[in-house]
């Protein structure tokens, strides 16, 4: 272990704005002195994985990096892109089993690896899931590993295999081909929307505000982007909660995130 010098590159996503972006997660390991280097333009939340890795992966069995006089860098490629989020928990610590040979990815198989990691190892929900599930369709993964309670969300996305994990430990046994783990059944538009619990504000419930309510009906509709801003107590939390229920009933959103599937 002490000797390892190598190179491995693990997929991932970034968003930007909706859409989500690949991000190509390069991890370098070489003997020399503890250093553990984030670069890649990441935000606060992406510096502190390091330290989120480094107890999950000592949690979670494996050789975690300050046991080993490594030196690793870990490059967020492009790095003209900001990265925001923990979502990067998981590819970077993917990206360092593999560089220091604690687990080896299939050459075969373009993966794409997206979760926050918690302190004992097992994986935190993220936001932007479903944009990060049609990017890996888009550019035809093989599939989309993802913490165990964005599964389902992920899954309504057609042509992309869908495996959601709880925990670094159960991904590394699934990679190493230890165990078998079920994909996601493949959700429909019309399960996910008749199954979607009520929400606590209702679009249909809230009184005035014609002007906004008319704003945001219109963003609904064309799929536009919203700003709001104001006072405190103006309203701008209640109608953005609202505004959820009517998303669904926009065509525009259901076209953008769930295409109809391919034919042959």
């Amino acid at each position: 272990m002490g000797g390892v010098n190598m190179s491995v590159m693990v997929s991932s996503a970034a968003l930007n704005g909706l859409d989500a972006v690949k991000i190509d997660v390069e991890v370098d390991s070489f003997p020399g002195l503890h250093f553990f280097n984030i670069v890649g333009l990441p935000d606060k939340s992406v510096e502190e994985s390091k330290d989120r890795l480094d107890s999950a992966i000592r949690n979670s069995g494996f050789a975690n990096p300050k046991s080993k006089n490594l030196r690793i860098i870990v490059n967020l490629a492009p790095a003209s892109i900001k990265k925001e989020g923990s979502s990067f928990d998981l590819p970077i610590a993917v990206g360092y089993l593999a560089a220091t040979l604690q687990v080896k990815i299939d050459p075969k198989k373009a993966r794409l690896f997206a979760g926050e990691l918690s302190l004992d190892g097992s994986l935190r929900p993220i936001n932007g899931i479903l944009s990060m599930a049609v990017l890996a369709s888009k550019m035809g993964f093989y599939e989309i590993l993802v913490p165990k309670l964005n599964a389902k969300e992920a899954a309504l996305v057609n042509d992309i295999r869908v495996v959601g994990v709880n925990n670094l430990k159960e991904l590394v046994s699934y990679l190493k081909s230890e165990i078998e783990i079920e994909p996601e059944k493949q959700t429909s538009f019309h399960q996910i929307s008749s199954d979607k619990q009520e929400s606590d504000y209702d679009f249909a419930n809230i009184k005035g505000q014609e002007g906004a309510k008319r704003a945001l009906l219109v963003a609904a509709a064309g799929g536009h982007n919203i700003l709001m801003f104001g006072p405190p107590g103006s309203g701008k939390t209640i109608l953005a909660k609202a505004l959820a229920t009517i998303l669904f009933s926009s065509g525009n959103y259901r076209r953008r995130f769930y295409p109809p599937p391919r034919r042959d």
